[in-house]
Order: structure tokens, then sequence, then C-alpha cells
């Protein structure tokens, strides 16, 4: 547990009374000097467990970001706390740059904010030698594995600050490793000397749901019907597009049915994105279509859909993408569309990497798990956690299309151990292409050399297609029955798999993965989506509505998201406790002693005022 400081500090500062998971134990084995990677669900509180360090700790704590965007909005944050932090990036004017360093060398700025080209570029290194570092934290540490040396070579050269400063601790933290991510993150920032926490990946409050793309338009338009309340409101939501062409249209089309969208990708000029991106952190009905460009570092609370009108990249990018909806722990849906043209484009994608064969390798077994995913024959969280190395508690979790409305699926055993036989007798050494030319009794080179056209398996399955074949290996993958090794793409059987191929475990298999028409997102969980302040009395409401547009006005004031002023969940706490006090307001969820004395007189006037 915690000591006594930390807790203080999370109290008297951050404004909250108790640590959440493993928050408490991972701050105590950062002050202790250990090397920690941690991979929390988004929502979990990950930037506590260096900042209440960085406070603590003598000296400064680096933070390594990958995005602008992301470091301005927790610096940001941390300042309206009475925290002193800073970032140092190309958007700083020399004034801001200057007054940073003459922070940092008199020891005020406790959090320093850097990209990885800034910290490996211009003797940065050395200047940080000279300095009293207490620690670095890398943050979404995932891009160590999955954007490559080829995309940003300096995430690779995170390997150094190792050598470099070895009795500096260092925390990696991500929302999104599977183990193989995890294994590359351990031995390329660590070389193994590193302690892991994994708090799990399930977020329980988004309801999962894919459709085959059957008029991407239609369904889109569909969907966002659907989501409207009995009094025409609408909420904030991001749509994704596979290239900004697409992003173009389905803006224009959203904007056409009298929807607010904008679009956000990379092509258009920086200042019309910048707008764009601070219009869709100020308004609370305001859809965000966008290429991948948009998300990292949107910590925007009250998302209350993802919609992706074309497959992504991976189980993570996927995982990362529909992570930005639903923050405040209120209902939230990711609706994803996927075809065919889909997965062709993703392999040529992949295939035209500036890479290497063994990176290209990992993208298209990540591309099958994704797939994998989409054509599970049961609960699709079931088949999300497991590729994370995670699990569900029971077979279902009750809030995805396929446990709404369970597909039809047909006994698979014998299929199923079909397949796994053939894994078996070649050792697990070969991937799903190899394994499917026995069980059709195709004639390869490779099979001839190894003599696999005698194995008891060959030609078992030539009443299937290929096709068939490949689908049924997903959907084993996606029941945990088989895994797919991340570095050669090798099959093999899992626990569960063995006891398939005894006889002792069932397969169901969901021949037709063309999925009926959603619908949107289950009635229930979209009525509490819509309305998270049924149990308010209507005067609460009312208050609480006044509140969000004061905070909103604040926001603009300052050039910050409105969610950096206070949450959600600290502007229901007011509207109903109606703090009249100093001291009551410092009792208010999310008030530290910043918070309470920057914007304490102010909201008790507004509320006193608005009662």
């Amino acid at each position: 547990m915690a000591d006594g400081s930390a807790q203080a500090l999370l109290q008297n500062v951050f404004g909250f009374d108790d640590f959440r998971g493993m928050q408490a134990e991972i701050i105590d084995h950062v002050l202790e000097g250990q090397n920690i990677l941690a991979v929390m669900p988004t929502g979990a509180g990950k930037s506590l467990c260096f900042q209440i360090p960085a406070l603590l700790l003598p000296g400064i704590t680096v933070v390594v970001s990958p995005l602008i965007s992301l470091m301005q909005n927790q610096v940001d944050a941390l300042k309206i706390l009475g925290v002193e932090a800073g970032s140092l990036n190309s958007t700083n004017t020399p004034e801001q740059t200057d007054e940073i360093w003459e922070k940092i060398h008199s020891g005020v700025l406790k959090l320093l904010y850097l990209s990885p080209e800034r910290l490996m570029a211009g003797g940065m290194m050395d200047t940080l030698e000279r300095l009293k570092v207490s620690c670095f934290a890398i943050d979404e540490a995932h891009c160590i594995s999955q954007w490559g040396a080829a995309f940003r070579p300096e995430y690779e050269d995170l390997s150094r600050l190792h050598t470099r400063f070895p009795n500096v601790p260092i925390i990696a933290l991500t929302a999104t490793a599977d183990q193989g991510t995890r294994e590359q993150i351990r031995e390329k920032i660590f070389s193994g000397d590193v302690h892991t926490y994994l708090a799990g990946f399930d977020r329980p409050n988004i309801s999962l749901r894919i459709e085959i793309k059957n008029g991407w338009k239609q369904q889109l338009v569909r969907f966002l019907n659907s989501r409207q309340t009995a009094d025409g409101s609408k909420e904030n939501g991001i749509v994704y597009c596979l290239s900004r062409k697409k992003t173009e249209e389905a803006t224009k089309l959203l904007q056409d049915k009298g929807y607010n969208a904008l679009a956000y990708h990379a092509g258009m000029p920086g200042h019309v994105r910048e707008e764009n991106l601070n219009r869709f952190m100020a308004e609370d009905d305001l859809i965000m279509v966008a290429t991948i460009a948009f998300g990292m570092g949107i910590d925007k609370p009250d998302i209350r859909f993802v919609f992706h009108t074309d497959l992504p990249s991976s189980p993570e990018a996927y995982y990362q993408e529909i992570g930005r909806a639903g923050r405040d722990g209120a209902p939230a849906v990711a609706h994803m569309l996927y075809g065919m043209d889909d997965i062709r484009m993703r392999r040529m994608f992949i295939d035209n990497e500036n890479s290497d064969d063994q990176h290209k390798m990992r993208g298209h077994h990540r591309l099958n798990s994704l797939l994998s995913i989409c054509e599970a024959p049961e609960c699709r969280r079931f088949s999300l956690l497991h590729y994370f190395g995670d699990k569900l508690e029971g077979e279902r979790c009750g809030n995805c299309d396929l446990c709404d409305n369970p597909r039809e699926t047909i006994d698979a055993t014998q299929l199923g151990q079909k397949m796994l036989s053939a894994i078996y007798r070649t050792g697990q050494s070969f991937g799903m292409g190899h394994i499917i030319d026995i069980l059709v009794g195709k004639i390869t080179e490779r099979i001839q050399v190894r003599g696999d056209d005698s194995l008891p398996t060959f030609g078992v399955g030539k009443d299937r297609t290929v096709a068939e074949w490949k689908s049924i290996a997903r959907q084993l993958m996606a029941r945990a029955f088989i895994t797919a090794d991340m570095e050669y793409g090798s099959l093999k059987i899992t626990e569960s798999g063995a006891l398939l191929l005894k006889g002792q475990e069932s397969f169901r298999y969901r021949p037709d993965v063309i999925l009926a028409k959603a619908s949107g997102g289950g009635s229930s969980r979209r009525k509490k989506a819509q309305n998270v302040l049924l149990d308010m009395s209507e005067e609460t409401q009312v208050l609480y509505q006044a509140l969000k547009a004061f905070r909103k006005d604040i926001a603009v004031e300052r050039g910050v998201p409105a969610y950096v002023i206070f949450s959600d969940k600290s502007l229901v706490d007011m509207a109903t406790k109606m703090p009249a006090t100093l001291d009551q307001f410092g009792d208010i969820y999310g008030v530290g002693a910043g918070k309470q004395k920057e914007f304490g007189p102010m909201f008790i006037s507004f509320i006193q005022e608005n009662i």
C-alpha cells in the first residue's frame, strides 16, 4: 500500500480519496527505485503512477510521450492542479522554452514532457545527465513495438536509457500490449530487468458490435439515427475511415443529414486540424470523422461511440481506437464494419511497409487475429480478451452483438479436431497456410519434401474450401483452442485445444459470418448512455447543465479542454451537494487543494446564484 505521503498527495493535489487497482503498489515500487511495465486499461489511472512519485522524489521526472497534443493536455491539467510541469516541443515560443529551462535549473519543475525525438537529439541526454533525474516515464509504450524502427527509430533508441541512467527507475505504461509486445518492451527498454503489472484489458461498459459491410453509408446513418433520444439530442462520437478521401466523403454525408460533424486527417492544414480538435473537445454533440491520425492523446471522457467504417489494422489498433469511448465509465458503443476489400487493402499496406520481413509477418499475424475476432462464433469480448492474454469471467459478456443476438452455429467438433490433429502431427511448427494445404490434400513442394502427404490427416478436409478452413482456424483461435506465435506465425494448441483434441471439449462453428443488421447498441444500454442523470431531481439536472455551460466558458477562456477544469463526475457531485463554503467544495470528487483555491470561489458563487 502506498505510504502516507502518497495518500496525502492523492487527496490534497488530485482530489481523490483512494487509490484504484494496482496504483498504490506500482507507486511504492517506483519510489523504491524499481523498473515497472504497467499494462492498464484506459481510465485506470496510469498517469498517477508516475505523477505522484514525481512529486515525492527529489529532482525531475522525464515523461516520454509520442504526441505534442498528448503532452500539452497533461501539462495543462497538472498546472491547473498547481503542479509545476512543462513540455519542450516545436510549438513552444523561445520565451516559453527559456522559462522551462529556468525552472529546470532552479529545481522548481517536477515533470518534463519530451517526445522520443527531442530526448534523443541535440545533446538532451548529456544535459539530463548533469541534472537530478529521479525517474523516466515512457507513455504509450506499445509504440516501441508497433510503429517499427523505420517509422520512428527514436523509439528503438529508448533502449539507451537503461544503460545511460542505470540507477534511475523507468516506468513504461500502455493500455495495449499483447504478450509479444510486452516481451519486446521488456527486452528493449529494460533488458529484462523489470516488474510487470498486468491489470486486465476489459472495458465492460463498451458494447462491441461488428457487422459485414453492406453499403457503409446507409449503415453509418442507420447507426447514428438509432443513437438519438426522443428529444432529438445527439452525442459526441468518432467515425474512423481508412482514407482521407473517405473521411471527407463521410463528413459531408453526415453534415447533409443534419449532424454536427467535422473532418480530421493528416492532409488538412495544421491550423484547421487544431481548430476542429478544439471544437470536438468543447462541444457536446460533435462527431469527428477521422483517419487514425486522430485519437492518441484524446482524453475526452464523454465520447459515447466509436464507429469504424473500415477494418482496423490489428487487435491493438482496434482496442486503442474503441478505448476512446466511454472513459467516464458510462455505457458506450464500438461498432465496426468490415469486408473483403478491407482485408485486401490491409494486406497490401503491410506488404508495402518500409520494414523488414519479420515486422511484416507480425503485421499479417495481427490482422489474422483481428479477423478471428470478427468471425468469432460466440462472445466477441471473450475473443478480444483472449488475444491479450486476459480472461472473461464466464463464457459470455452479455454486452456484445453475439451475446445479445446469438448467431446460428453448427457442431464442428470433428472439424476442429481435424485441424488440431494436423497442427499436432506437424510439431506445432507451421502457420495456417501449410496446415490447410495438408487438410485439403494439396501437393506442394514443402509437403513433398517433408513427407506430409503421408500423414493420416492429409486430405481429410478436402470436402471444405480453403476459405472455410481459414474461417474455422480463426474461430478456433477466437475460442482459445489455438494461438499463433507472433514471431513466426506457427499455430500452437492451447490447454483447451488439447481437451478438444481428446474429445473432452466441443467446438461450434459459425459458417455464415454475414451478420444481420445491427441495432446500434442495445436499447436499454443506449437509454442509460444517453441519460446518466436519471436518478437526479429535475432541479439538480438543471443545475448540472448550467455547471457544464459555466465550465465550458472557463475552458474556452483558458484554452484547455473542459474536462481539464472538472470532470462530469465532479459537476454531478457539485449539482447534488451544492457546496456553499470552500471546505465543502474541497469534499467534491476530483477537487484537490489547487482546484479548491483556483476554482472554489467562482463555482460556489455560480452555484449559489443558480439555486
